[in-house]
């Protein structure tokens, strides 16, 4: 697998169009005006996209993986935070659950690119 920018990445690819649906619905009425959850949603899921990039011109894999963990654990970030949005009703189920099944993928593509790269150091050592 030969990637020549970190915008070919399908775990990157996903984490934007996940970002832009988390600006979507923190622009509603009643989610707009929780700053603080609005802020930090946002940050979290942008946090994947710039990781996962930060990461690519790393200049290693190893440092690379450290950087998709990162990105790992702010889709977890995320998902928490999405039974916030749930809770307080600002989000109804159906929205819920997708935006939580992408960022399940977006995890499972991230985990995958991992495991590829940890396989490959192991190779050229």
């Amino acid at each position: 697998m030969i990637i020549k920018s970190f915008e070919e990445i399908e775990s990157w690819k996903s984490a934007r169009e996940l970002t832009k649906e988390i600006y979507s619905i923190t622009r509603t009425e009643n989610f707009s005006k929780d700053w603080g959850l609005k802020d930090q949603i946002r940050r979290a899921s942008i946090s994947i996209m710039a990781n996962t990039a930060e990461g690519y011109d790393s200049g290693s894999d190893k440092s690379f993986i450290n950087f998709l963990n990162y990105a790992y654990r702010s889709a977890s970030e995320v998902q928490s935070l999405l039974y916030v949005a749930l809770d307080q009703k600002y989000i109804l189920k159906r929205k819920f659950d997708q935006l939580f099944a992408e960022c399940h993928k977006i995890k499972s593509l991230i985990g995958g690119l991992i495991k590829y790269l940890s396989k490959k150091s192991t190779k050229n050592h």
